[in-house]
């Protein structure tokens, strides 16, 4: 089996000491290249600077000179365990278009935060935005402890505020350490400051990390690179080539290009140099050859016949990031890049605005730099795509504008272009039908069943769903409601409050048995203004 480098990323807000940590563990561990820790040193001996070990990953001169982390710096590391790709991400706020790049392909997060300042508006951001790439493997370092005297009261106060902030965006981290970049707190070793922490070192956090199991779970994907043709001596091969993105490939697997849905059969996998191979693994940069030839493009998404096939569309809703000047908006033409697949993409609808700090929703028609959103596309073309809950690799794409990154983004669901359909006004259904749109959440099954009846005989357009789950199907509940109907939900307390909160663009009414009777419930309807138009 293939020994693939695991791709880890450190994020947090600028001064934090994300560069420090990472040069101080690769000092600590004798993981440097020889002669490095030298030479850095030499350097800010001849600048008259002092020495810092984030100097040994801010190889930029003008990074060295500003004290700031600019672009994606990557460093080979390993463990007994394995290899890992540590990406430092950027932490200033104008240079988080580059934490997208480097981050979206991380399997695992160290997330910075400077005990001295706490939990700040990047510290957020990040966290969100790690959540955005589908990163839910979060280890958060508490750094610079030494300054505030390696308080466990300070510690805990951003462990409490930092886990409830993860938590609201699905994500449980998996602990909080107390280090000191500068000083190796906690790094490699434990630490006498801090005798009344008891968990792991930030080097055990390496191989708690579980790398994902592309062969034996995920179903074979690979994004087509390229086709390479050969001629000369008689030679006829067409080679298919790119790079596994989860599975396993062998030869004599049927194979179709998603979304021609062209089909055929492996007849060989190609080495340049190495033996054949017979099989090739999620990471692999490979190359195939058909048994029978078949037109295909750059961007195709090749997966197995008789595995779960990916989702073909070309409107979809996303999960987005922000990072352009210029707002997110439906009057511009962007382009998408997911896998090796690109084309226009176009904005259709603001479904929700998120305030990345707070996590508040709010209503808008575009997004603004460093807001993230739930939005609806529409891809120049059919793309080929999985969920990011099936799968990270074939999820998250990045939008495209002017040459440069301006945002990120998961796919959430596809969409058909029916439901996208507005040429009747939600004015227009509101008339026709006799009431505005609504869900309506009540806490008994039996009384929404009635309720249901009741609105029925009046003429609305309603329906009851007792199986409809608030927290997992927002989206349907908001093209429901797009259609004029009344939509009853049994729902907790809790469940519809939450609701009410967060989802401020869905029209909810909470009723209960506890108003006594159907018509007392129905009289509601009336005084809110849903019923009787």
């Amino acid at each position: 089996m293939q020994s693939e480098k695991f791709p880890l990323v450190f994020a947090g807000h600028v001064d934090h000491g994300k560069s420090t940590i990472i040069g101080r563990l690769l000092s600590e561990t004798g993981s440097l290249p020889e002669g490095k820790l030298e030479a850095i040193k030499n350097y800010c001996k001849l600048n008259s600077r002092p020495f810092e070990y984030a100097f040994l990953i801010d190889a930029l001169k003008d990074e060295q000179s500003q004290g700031i982390t600019i672009d994606t710096a990557r460093v080979f590391f390993s463990t007994k365990k394995r290899d890992f790709v540590i990406i430092d991400a950027p932490g200033h706020i104008e240079f988080l278009k580059n934490m997208v790049t480097g981050a979206s392909r991380a399997e695992a997060a160290f997330l910075v935060i400077a005990a001295d300042e706490g939990v700040r508006e990047n510290s957020r951001r990040h966290g969100y935005m790690l959540s955005i790439l589908g990163i839910r493997q979060i280890v958060v370092l508490v750094n610079k402890m030494d300054l505030v005297g390696y308080s466990e009261e300070v510690f805990n106060k951003i462990r409490d505020e930092y886990s409830e902030f993860l938590y609201e965006i699905g994500i449980k981290p998996l602990g909080f350490v107390p280090v000191s970049g500068i000083n190796g707190v906690n790094l490699s070793v434990k630490s006498p400051e801090t005798p009344w922490y008891e968990g792991k070192t930030l080097y055990e956090f390496l191989d708690v990390f579980k790398a994902k199991e592309h062969s034996a779970k995920q179903p074979f994907r690979m994004f087509l690179q390229d086709i390479y043709r050969f001629t000369e001596n008689g030679d006829n091969r067409r080679i298919y080539a790119g790079t596994v993105s989860s599975g396993t490939l062998n030869k004599g697997d049927e194979v179709v290009f998603y979304p021609s849905g062209k089909k055929s059969r492996v007849a060989k996998i190609e080495s340049f140099s190495s033996d054949e191979k017979t099989s090739v693994e999620a990471g692999c940069a490979t190359g195939f050859t058909l048994t029978e030839q078949i037109y295909a493009t750059r961007g195709e998404l090749v997966a197995k016949v008789g595995e779960p096939a990916p989702h073909s569309a070309m409107r979809f809703t996303a999960a987005v990031f922000w990072l352009g000047s210029e707002p997110l908006n439906m009057n511009r033409t962007y382009f998408m890049k997911i896998g090796t697949a690109r084309t226009t993409l176009r904005l259709v609808e603001v479904s929700k605005l998120i305030d990345t700090s707070s996590l508040e929703s709010k209503s808008g028609s575009e997004v603004g730099k460093f807001e993230a959103a739930e939005c609806v596309f529409e891809a120049g073309k059919p793309i080929a795509f999985d969920l990011i809950g099936d799968n990270q690799e074939t999820g998250r794409f990045v939008i495209v504008g002017d040459y440069e990154i301006r945002g990120g983004g998961i796919i959430l669901k596809p969409l058909s272009e029916a439901l996208l359909a507005h040429e009747i006004t939600q004015s227009e259904r509101e008339r026709r039908f006799g009431h505005k749109a609504a869900v309506i959440t009540v806490t008994d099954g039996n009384f929404a069943a009635e309720l249901e009846k009741n609105l029925f005989a009046l003429g609305a357009f309603v329906c009851y769903f007792p199986e409809l789950d608030i927290s997992q199907n927002l989206h349907e509940l908001e093209l429901l409601t797009k259609s004029g109907m009344l939509v009853i939900i049994k729902s907790t307390e809790d469940a519809r409050d939450s609701l009410t909160k967060r989802w401020q663009n869905l029209p909810v009414m909470c009723l209960s048995e506890r108003e006594n009777s159907i018509e007392a419930s129905l009289n509601k309807l009336r005084t809110s203004g849903i019923l009787g138009l």
